[in-house]
């Protein structure tokens, strides 16, 4: 029946189980943890739910854009908002690639993009331009750009634009 417990060394005996070396192999670490936090002071709900750790960003650079369909794309769906070089409802396109993002200045950001600590790159551009909430949540910006490739290749037009 407790054939799957591990035995561990105790007080110099090889194989000679402590109490602690017991609990530990039937609660597991995940039990162990609870049981820490408990005794700690905290709800067993409190230690439920700090046991989960958010997944982390993947980050992925895009296929290789091509500038001239990314110029067109940028006239025909960016320039109600935002121009190469001032300001409008967005903020001014010109040196955008590798600046930290809600930079600008003489723009008003959101707070939330201001606080972000994002730098403006390939992949930062990609995951904005899907979805710019998922990137920075609160931030303004009411558009997104699902196909890939055009994501691809506005990025590739704004980074000529130094």
């Amino acid at each position: 029946m407790f054939h799957h417990l591990v035995r561990l060394p105790a007080d110099g005996a090889a194989g000679r189980p402590s109490h602690c070396s017991w609990a530990l192999s039937l609660l597991g670490y995940t039990g162990v943890c609870l049981m820490v936090a408990v005794l700690a002071g905290a709800s067993p709900a409190f230690a439920q739910t700090t046991s989960a750790v958010p997944a982390a960003r993947q980050w992925v650079t895009p296929p290789p854009g091509d500038v001239v369909r990314g110029q067109a794309l940028y006239q025909a769906q960016c320039t109600a908002c935002h121009n190469v070089d001032s300001n409008k409802i967005g903020p001014a396109h010109r040196g955008v690639m590798g600046r930290r993002v809600g930079s600008l200045p003489g723009y008003k950001y959101s707070d939330e993009l201001a606080a972000s600590r994002l730098r403006w790159t390939p992949q930062t551009l990609n995951v904005w331009l899907a979805d710019p909430e998922d990137l920075v949540p609160g931030q303004r910006m009411g558009f997104q750009v699902d196909d890939l490739q055009q994501r691809a290749d506005l990025i590739a037009f704004l980074a000529t634009l130094r």
